[in-house]
């Protein structure tokens, strides 16, 4: 089951799988929708980011207006159908835009998780962030920062709270699977001919500064880079000469 706040940026406040709720219902910033507002608050659930997740604007343009069964930004219009089936979600999503429009899009989904859950995922390569700093012996001039080997960054398990907060992006890397607490969700992003990736956010009380908090993304996108302005040949998605583009994301849970 999924329930979605319209008038909240069609912000995803519940998914529930398995015989339990997995999304984070957030830090408790603010009440209402954010609709107006400029500076994006997190509220926790699954944010819809397009088309940045980092950059101007911040967390994209979707967030601070209300949605119907689609929402129109920038020239475009996004449309997204939802279909259950028994512990399972699928959302299409169509684009209609200019060809050539190029963007990134993420599923910002922040998970309600304990201490330990895990994270499995078989990406080429990891771009980690300048945030990601203090797990690197020293930081290179410029972000991101490829690695290959990021599990043995301890990017993998959501520990206890430490003071740090690591931004990566799994590139090529379509299903990322959560284990916590005997159930494991499985996401699963594919848009044939577009990069396809999945974005972390792993917070263990490091952000933000002067109020820090505990938060778990994990994030299915199109792109391979968190702001659309540092997005090199092939890190963005394009919109084709038809000016529509679709993608499905497919959401699954089971105990283990």
């Amino acid at each position: 089951m999924v329930i979605i706040d319209s008038a909240d940026g069609g912000r995803w406040t519940s998914l529930h799988l398995a015989g339990r709720e997995w999304l984070w219902a957030g830090p408790g910033l603010l009440d209402g929708p954010r609709t107006g507002h400029t500076t994006f608050t997190d509220a926790g659930g699954v944010d819809e980011c397009f088309p940045t997740v980092r950059g101007t604007p911040d967390h994209g343009g979707l967030w601070n207006q209300p949605w119907s069964d689609s929402v129109t930004y920038d020239g475009t219009v996004l449309t997204r159908r939802f279909t259950t089936g028994t512990d399972s979600v699928t959302v299409d999503c169509h684009l209609t835009a200019p060809p050539g429009y190029r963007f990134t899009w993420a599923a910002h989904a922040l998970l309600g998780c304990e201490v330990g859950a895990t994270i499995s995922a078989e990406p080429s390569e990891c771009r980690l962030y300048p945030e990601a700093g203090p797990f690197l012996d020293s930081w290179p001039s410029e972000a991101p920062w490829v690695a290959t080997n990021w599990p043995t960054l301890g990017l993998d398990t959501y520990g206890p709270t430490d003071g740090t907060a690591v931004g990566a992006v799994l590139t090529d890397c379509p299903t990322a699977r959560i284990r916590d607490r005997g159930s494991e969700l499985t996401m699963t992003l594919a848009c044939p001919g577009q990069p396809v990736s999945t974005a972390l956010w792993r917070n263990q009380g490091g952000f933000p500064d002067e109020a820090p908090y505990r938060s778990l993304g994990v994030e299915p996108m199109l792109g391979r880079v968190f702001d659309l302005a540092e997005a090199g040949p092939g890190d963005a998605a394009v919109v084709p000469a038809t000016g529509e583009l679709a993608w499905r994301l497919t959401i699954t849970a089971r105990p283990l």
